[in-house]
């Protein structure tokens, strides 16, 4: 595990439900008012089990984020902070692939290529 990998920077929010080759799986809680180190996800599913209400920031730029619970978003890899602002605890699931992003395939050459 890395220095800014969530598990590390954030234990008491953070925590491994699921691991192997392909994909991790962590569960995040937290409170109102928590906030998080700077950590880094890689390409991502992440999927709301509790509505929220919160501030992202990555770098200098940062965005108020508010989801309903049950949603499902895809999160390209990134490093953020995270800082719950709403008034509900916040409970989702990440699903982090281990692999790296598909890449262009070379071109088929079809019947009337030359």
């Amino acid at each position: 595990m890395s220095h800014d990998d969530p598990t590390v920077t954030d234990p008491s929010l953070y925590k491994v439900v699921f691991e192997n080759d392909r994909v991790r799986v962590l569960e995040y809680r937290d409170e109102p008012g928590d906030r998080t180190h700077p950590h880094r996800h890689p390409d991502s599913v992440m999927v709301t089990l509790s509505a929220f209400h919160r501030r992202v920031t990555a770098g200098d730029r940062s965005a108020e984020v508010e989801l309903a619970a049950g949603e499902s978003r895809w999160l390209a890899a990134q490093e953020h902070v995270g800082e719950n602002i709403g008034d509900t605890p916040t409970h989702s699931i990440f699903i982090e692939l281990k692999e790296q992003g598909a890449t262009a395939a070379e071109p088929s050459l079809g019947p009337d290529a030359p």
